[in-house]
């Protein structure tokens, strides 16, 4: 038996398998065709993904969707609609109208601006559980599930490979990474590193040691549009329609599930680091690390002896 891993070039980014199990190249490559099966449903950035008729039609009529997306939008709107969630899957309007992270990328004009605030609202998303269908209730709505998208594909995929008996495996997003059995080290645990959003993609701030867990981390320093001297990042509030603004330059999230981390690193991030981690350290089975602008890395009482900070 012979670990296998095998990188895609997927959604925007490289995605990473590790398998360590029977028949690990073809469970490879089983995922590798489930990945690809979500993104021609799930692409925000696709004319031909199921979300893309969304956008187009579903103001019009409902829209029956396949279970896969119909869930991930349910959950989605669930968490939207949470007190002071900074999460919002209706938020499509407002990115489309920044495109920070693409090349036409621009800082649009305070009336563009206001004018799709009035889209961004999640109650707007109105979904019929029995015919399984999603109505956009006005004209130029947007879904995006960009933010908690690739942690469901995850978790997908990581459930796929423990029902096929792999001995240990990595999922590997592009930033939401989730681990099942031993390290390839042979340790019971795997290190994972935090990056430094103050340095080049591959320096970690800090590493944390986990199992049967993911983590995601969301930061300003992903995606960054400079204009006139002023720098915005790809993090939108929904009320002002513009990157949000706090003392965070990173969030991680570790949960058993990637989409939970998905959703956190979200739904938080408008908050300060104090109020981040006074509102995580209650929760169960959600551990959360906070690096702030000036530098400073606070976590969460559970995170104690499994964080380890990278000395400069």
């Amino acid at each position: 038996m012979k670990p296998f891993t095998r990188k895609i070039p997927l959604m925007g980014t490289n995605i990473s398998l590790y398998i360590d199990g029977k028949d690990a190249e073809e469970l490879a490559e089983e995922a590798a065709n489930m990945l690809i099966h979500y993104e021609q449903v799930f692409s925000a950035n696709s004319e031909h993904s199921q979300l893309a008729m969304l956008k187009r039609a579903a103001a019009s009529h409902p829209i029956q969707v396949d279970k896969e997306l119909y869930d991930l939008i349910q959950i989605g709107k669930a968490h939207s609609l949470h007190e002071d969630s900074f999460l919002n899957i209706a938020i499509g309007p407002l990115i489309k109208l920044w495109r920070i992270g693409f090349r036409e990328a621009h800082v649009p004009q305070d009336a563009d601006i206001k004018a799709v605030l009035e889209l961004l609202n999640p109650e707007n998303v109105q979904l019929d559980d029995e015919r399984q269908t999603v109505h956009l209730c006005k004209k130029g709505m947007e879904i995006d599930l960009g933010a908690i998208a690739k942690g469901y594909f995850a978790d997908q995929v990581m459930a796929f490979f423990k029902n096929n008996g792999v001995v240990s495996a990595m999922v590997d997003m592009g930033g939401n990474v989730l681990v099942h059995g031993d390290s390839p080290s042979g340790l019971s645990h795997w290190k994972v590193g935090i990056q430094n959003p103050f340095l080049p993609r591959g320096n970690a701030a800090a590493y944390v040691s986990i199992r049967e867990q993911s983590v995601v981390t969301s930061g300003i320093y992903e995606r960054v549009l400079k204009q006139e001297g002023q720098q915005y990042h790809h993090i939108f509030s929904s009320t002002t329609g513009y990157p949000m603004e706090s003392n965070i330059a990173s969030l991680t999230i570790i949960a058993d599930k990637s989409l939970d981390c998905d959703i956190y690193t979200t739904e938080l991030f408008g908050l300060d680091a104090t109020s981040i981690i006074h509102k995580v350290n209650p929760m169960k089975h959600i551990e959360a690390a906070v690096i702030t602008k000036d530098g400073n890395l606070a976590y969460t009482d559970n995170l104690r002896g499994k964080i380890h900070p990278v000395s400069t």
